[in-house]
């Protein structure tokens, strides 16, 4: 439903509840995965639903999502540490360079190990290294009350400091911000550090929408102060306010492939990641939302953590930065301030997407082997 609205937005002269007649038939016709069309044959046109073409192709792409068999049944490797709802996963082997990996706190983690034959870490641990996953888990009573502080110098310094000295830090997005103020805390134990599409500069690109997210706190405080968290429906929201266009986009083009294709198993497979959100502790909701969006705390120098302020430039350590070119989430620009900021970094450019990148079907070649040569040589 939240697609459908959407794309509704984004529809010029539609009624609104256009919408939701079309997809109750559309949804009662089971058009053939395959070709397109409508159970008992024909082409979906504007006369059988009443939209314009995109849009039928757009409904054709959801259904089509909707009725997919692909399923993710990967099991996760055991777990070296724990605490509350959250586990160090161990991909092995054991003698491999420790490299802890540090997603956002809003998804789930194994968007770095999606599929069996379509995984960073399991690529990584093929290399020899040892890749260790940070997974927060899903927030528990006692993570409700979290926050960032408690997050960073709290339970991830700890999942790090069970592993020893000599650790890399890989963060992901919200997760390579985390990544970076635990280096500047703790430098004895972070050796090296590695930021994937993470933002610094919220206000690099736009200033404008940082700033409507950030105005839309006092609307989501009644969820936050009831369940104690953000929850996951209203982050869809944010996130897909970020780019609207992108969600029709997407599922029209899903409509068209072959459905038994590696990549519609793909596409079903990140678009299923990224329906399993996890909701976020409101203590760490309110300072993302004020303070990142709002303020542009980090790259004003503002931000801190157990009341240091977090300074990239301050990062004395070898740094490995990877800013996609076509992400949308976190705009280039945003992103770029850390490569300005932390001298001698080692850059890379892929011209992919914020999910692309890391899980895409060109991540091996754009981002996972020059990772794994950055390792190699540092």
């Amino acid at each position: 439903m939240l697609h459908l609205m959407l794309a509704t937005l984004s529809s010029n002269n539609l009624p609104s509840n256009a919408w939701l007649s079309a997809w109750k038939s559309w949804s009662n016709a089971s058009p053939n995965l395959e070709t397109g069309q409508l159970k008992g044959g024909g082409q979906p046109d504007q006369a059988q639903i009443g939209l314009p073409m995109p849009d039928a192709a757009l409904l054709s792409g959801i259904a089509a999502y909707r009725r997919h068999r692909f399923a993710r049944d990967l099991a996760d490797p055991p777990a070296i540490w724990s605490e509350g709802s959250s586990r160090l996963l161990d991909y092995g082997p054991p003698g491999g360079l420790p490299v802890v990996f540090v997603p956002s706190l809003v998804n789930r983690a194994y968007v770095l190990d999606l599929l069996p034959d379509h995984s960073m870490l399991r690529f990584l641990a093929a290399s020899g290294m040892r890749p260790l996953l940070l997974d927060w888990g899903f927030p528990g009573e006692d993570e409700r009350a979290f926050s960032l502080t408690d997050y960073v110098a709290g339970r991830l310094l700890r999942a790090v400091t069970s592993v020893g000295r000599d650790v890399t830090l890989v963060g992901y997005c919200m997760g390579g911000l985390m990544a970076a103020a635990a280096a500047q805390l703790r430098p004895d134990l972070i050796q090296r550090l590695s930021l994937l599409a993470t933002p610094w500069d919220f206000w690099a690109a736009d200033a404008a929408t940082p700033r409507r997210l950030a105005d839309l706190l006092p609307f989501l405080e009644p969820a936050l102060h009831f369940a104690g968290a953000l929850p996951v429906d209203a982050l869809q929201m944010l996130f897909s306010l970020l780019d609207p266009g992108s969600v029709a986009a997407k599922y029209r083009d899903f409509g068209a492939q072959d459905q038994d294709s590696t990549r519609a198993r793909m596409f079903v497979a990140i678009e299923d990641w990224l329906n399993d959100g996890v909701p976020l502790a409101a203590p760490v909701a309110r300072e993302v939302l004020s303070g990142w969006y709002g303020k542009n705390s980090p790259a004003q120098g503002n931000w801190r953590i157990a009341g240091l302020p977090i300074l990239p430039e301050r990062l004395d350590l070898p740094c490995f930065i990877a800013i996609p070119g076509k992400d949308r989430l976190v705009p280039p620009e945003s992103a770029e301030a850390l490569a300005d900021a932390i001298a001698g970094a080692t850059v890379v450019r892929p011209l992919l997407g914020h999910i692309g990148m890391v899980a895409g079907s060109k991540a091996r070649l754009s981002l996972w082997e020059p990772l794994r040569q950055w390792l190699s040589e540092t």
